[in-house]
């Protein structure tokens, strides 16, 4: 196909607007309809809080209370870190869905139809940002559940920043997630099989996950993985939703005193996540527009 055929197809197109609602919506029915994935979404937030409070509450518990106060409980310190594990856990499905997509031959019938090829990302990934979202909230009820059970009714400040800051929580785990799923996207692209990309998503998200501040403190961990958190996308991102749970500056990895407060924690993790969104987003694009690319001509 030729470029000036190419051009004539998109301009006889949807405005790139109602593509992307298009797209979205796409992407969202799918989700609704696999019984498995809405099973996974109410389900496993459960079960992670459950078994990681068991597993590290009466471990940590004691030092989490010496580093961050007494009114801090191991529940609260948690759901942040399963917030970014429910966020990981979509993004992953992402990049797979992608690759059932192309092997069913849905991918190139919608790149021979009118649809801008921007389109195509774009409503994907803000479907994947909508779950989610959706999942975030879902684990901060529980979450709330859990410490109200366990309190016997007396919970208190369960966020500590208040509304600004359950706000503030769903912002940052949706510029946290963008990153994750294009790379989960790029992973897709690059091998074109399900198989290999899981192993591939799974062997980055779980050294991902325990290389960082996600469980335990930063100071419970080996020397040298307080260094690979350092440089860690994951320890940034439960940082910033943490600081927003408990009302303090939790980053240890740098020490920031630029600005104030909560802000020396989610200031350095908004940005270095966000060039993360920027260039694994362009790679992804770049990728998706060379595959498109190859499917038509």
């Amino acid at each position: 196909m030729s470029t000036t055929d190419t051009a004539e197809r998109l301009a006889a197109g949807n405005s790139f607007s109602v593509d992307v609602w298009v797209t979205l919506k796409r992407w969202l029915k799918k989700a609704v309809r696999n019984a498995s994935i809405v099973f996974e979404a109410l389900l496993s937030p459960f079960i992670f809080l459950i078994l990681f409070t068991q597993v590290f509450g009466k471990l940590a518990g004691g030092p989490i209370q010496d580093l961050f106060g007494a009114d801090i409980n191991y529940i609260t310190f948690l759901t942040p870190a399963i917030i970014i594990v429910t966020a990981m856990t979509v993004a992953i499905q992402s990049g797979t869905g992608l690759i059932q997509d192309m092997d069913s031959g849905m991918f190139e019938k919608i790149l021979v139809s009118p649809t801008h090829r921007g389109a195509i990302f774009l409503g994907k990934a803000l479907a994947d940002v909508l779950r989610i979202a959706f999942q975030s909230a879902i684990v901060l009820v529980l979450g709330y559940l859990l410490l109200w059970i366990g309190s016997g009714g007396s919970v208190g400040p369960y966020i500590q920043t208040g509304l600004g800051g359950v706000l503030g929580i769903f912002a940052v785990v949706i510029v946290y997630s963008l990153w994750f799923t294009a790379f989960s996207i790029i992973i897709a692209l690059v091998t074109q099989d399900i198989e290999s990309a899981s192993i591939w998503m799974y062997m980055t998200h779980y050294p991902l996950l325990f290389s960082s501040s996600a469980f335990l403190p930063i100071s419970f961990l080996p020397e040298w993985m307080q260094v690979l958190a350092t440089v860690n996308p994951v320890t940034y991102g439960v940082d910033a939703l943490r600081a927003l749970m408990l009302g303090q500056d939790v980053l240890s990895v740098i020490n920031v005193t630029a600005f104030s407060g909560i802000w020396n924690t989610i200031v350095p993790a908004i940005v270095l996540l966000g060039v993360l969104d920027i260039v694994l987003g362009g790679i992804a694009a770049v990728l998706l527009h060379r595959v498109s690319s190859s499917q038509v001509d």
